[in-house]
C-alpha cells in the first residue's frame, strides 16, 4: 500500500469516529485535533488504523506526527520497513 492509501484508511476512520466530518474536505495537512478528534478519538483512529494495516507500532513512534500526512507517512515507513525485512527472510 502506498502513502496516499494510509492517508485515506485514516481519513476514512476519522470519518466513523467523529461526528460531522462525513463531508468534510480533509488533507494531509489537517491534524486530528483540529478535526475536532480528542484524545480518546485520536487513540481509536490510529488503533484502528494500524489494525487495518495488519501493523503494529508503539504510540510513542507516532507522537511527533503533526498532521494526518505525517501520521501516513510514519505508518507506511514502517510498512515499507516490515515489508523488506520479509523479503530479506525469503531471500534467506
Amino acid at each position: 500500500m502506498n502513502e496516499q492509501g494510509v492517508m485515506a484508511l485514516i481519513v476514512r476512520h476519522a470519518r466513523e469516529i467523529v461526528p460531522g466530518l462525513e463531508n468534510h474536505d480533509i488533507n494531509g495537512d489537517d491534524s486530528l485535533r483540529e478535526l475536532g478528534a480528542n484524545s480518546v478519538d485520536r487513540s481509536e483512529i490510529i488503533m484502528m488504523t494500524l489494525e487495518s494495516l495488519d501493523l503494529q507500532m508503539h504510540l510513542v513512534e507516532l507522537a511527533r506526527a503533526h498532521n494526518i500526512g505525517e501520521l501516513a507517512s510514519l505508518m507506511h515507513g514502517k510498512l515499507q520497513s516490515r515489508s523488506q525485512q520479509t523479503m530479506r527472510g525469503d531471500l534467506q
